[in-house]
């Protein structure tokens, strides 16, 4: 058995004012100033700025909005003047997909690398688009013979990168015909994704390399980022390279062990040139999520390439050709995978996907859906402080980057990553725990053991929808 893996984290608190969701309103005109004000007693400390602590009712009220909601200032204060109410700058952030929610709890676990916990629990639907549709199945859980997964189980997370023959020739003395495998193992199955929009200052490339490094996964850079890393980063480090970098790159492909090229019309042959070019190294084509992905990445695979990176738009959908919201990652994975496994090529083949990898649990259900593995991008830049600011991104704006994203020192900045990362491996282990699964190669296309929404809908209504409309009168 192979040593556990461990992710190790580390305090990296955030740089900024953190914009909490709740808020406490306290109305002082009543308070009677008890000795045994709730306020000093508060688990989280979210009076501590409030040096009167409702001793002076002369003092301007502030609303606390660091608070966690657990209501215990609510119940035990005796004369009822404590309530909780909603952040209103809280609400602003983020957009219809990274929702404040996302957000806060993006920042919260790359703070220590912890799972956070909310003191007033869930009250939201339980069911949305996209990801929110997806329900996995947790029979697992409630079995009361089993001792923990931080225990004694082991659950294997790691992933290989790379084409993977069907089947094994060997001749009649014993010797393996076929060629070895070229093939990546990395032990969560995420790397580390350009950012999907530009940055003020700059994309921190030695964060994202760094982190790479410290959790054993990749990091996708561009190729001018890849002339100015490290020898030692590059093992680290895909970087994406056209036809022109190619032919001058040459150093570059011999310390590199994968390499992206997007997707062209004469992708396969620059993928066969990068591979005479180093035997070695795993190409990967990066096609944009469209309604053709099935019938492109079917053809790419027949014709030799057996590696792909599937990037979908910020909150997960394909790009359409009319500029409409085209079908969400988790439909368009769905296809895809289908379509190989039709094919008799899907055990060949890895999957990468990327755009609006928000959680963790989207990580687990973008494997269910097909994918052998995920790209993480905007969550890294969330992780940072970034707010998905809705009225434009700073970078295409003439007001500053209000999180200062690019400028992010990159020891501190690789530190937050890592953290993140660590949250979201702690989680993906309590959803194959729940299912039963012990290594996470056996939940790609597990769609039997996830319900879907719309398939729900369609097996109960669609009978339904189908029957002809009643004839009105005049």
């Amino acid at each position: 058995m192979p040593d556990r893996y461990h992710i190790h984290t580390a305090a990296a608190p955030a740089r900024f004012h953190r914009i909490g969701k709740f808020g406490s309103v306290d109305w002082r005109e009543d308070c009677s100033r008890c000795s045994n004000c709730v306020k000093p007693r508060c688990l989280y400390e979210v009076y501590r700025h409030e040096s009167s602590f409702n001793r002076d009712p002369t003092v301007p009220v502030q609303p606390v909005n660091e608070c966690r909601a657990c209501f215990s200032c609510v119940q035990g204060c005796t004369k009822g003047l404590l309530n909780i109410s909603i952040n209103p700058e809280f609400l602003d952030m983020g957009d219809a997909h990274w929702t404040p929610d996302i957000l806060l709890s993006t920042w919260n676990q790359s703070d220590a690398g912890t799972i956070p916990v909310s003191g007033a629990g869930y009250r939201g639907r339980f069911h949305g688009p996209g990801f929110d549709s997806i329900w996995t199945d947790m029979s697992e859980i409630v079995r009361p013979t089993r001792d923990g997964i931080h225990g004694r189980e082991y659950i294997s997370t790691s992933v290989d990168i790379g084409p993977k023959p069907m089947r094994l020739d060997f001749a009649p003395d014993g010797r393996m015909l076929t060629k070895p495998s070229r093939l990546i193992e990395i032990q969560i199955p995420a790397i580390l994704d350009m950012p999907a929009w530009p940055m003020q200052g700059g994309d921190p490339v030695e964060a994202r390399l760094t982190a790479a490094k410290e959790l054993s996964s990749l990091a996708v850079i561009s190729a001018s980022d890849a002339a100015a890393a490290r020898p030692d980063q590059l093992r680290f480090a895909v970087p994406v390279l056209s036809r022109e970098d190619v032919r001058r790159s040459q150093a570059i492909l011999d310390a590199v062990r994968m390499v992206e090229v997007r997707d062209r019309p004469d992708v396969a042959d620059l993928a066969f040139e990068l591979q005479a070019r180093n035997t070695q190294s795993i190409v990967a084509i990066r096609l944009e999520l469209r309604p053709s992905t099935a019938d492109r990445v079917t053809l790419l695979a027949r014709a030799g390439t057996k590696v792909f990176h599937l990037c979908a738009d910020p909150h997960g959908r394909e790009r359409s050709e009319d500029g409409q919201a085209g079908r969400h990652m988790k439909d368009v994975l769905r296809e895809v995978h289908g379509r190989l496994v039709k094919e008799g090529m899907r055990d060949e083949v890895t999957l990468i996907a990327s755009g609006g990898i928000a959680l963790a649990e989207h990580m687990a259900k973008a494997i269910i859906c097909g994918a052998d593995l995920v790209a993480v991008d905007t969550a890294l830049q969330v992780a940072l402080g970034c707010r998905v600011c809705r009225s434009g991104h700073a970078a295409a704006s003439d007001s500053p980057c209000p999180a200062a994203v690019g400028s992010t020192d990159s020891a501190y900045a690789a530190q937050r990553m890592v953290n993140l990362m660590g949250a979201w491996h702690n989680q993906l282990i309590e959803v194959l725990g729940a299912m039963g699964i012990r290594e996470v190669r056996r939940l790609r296309g597990e769609v039997g053991r996830a319900m879907f929404l719309e398939d729900i809908e369609n097996e109960a209504f669609g009978d339904i929808a189908r029957l002809p409309r009643a004839r009105v009168s005049p």
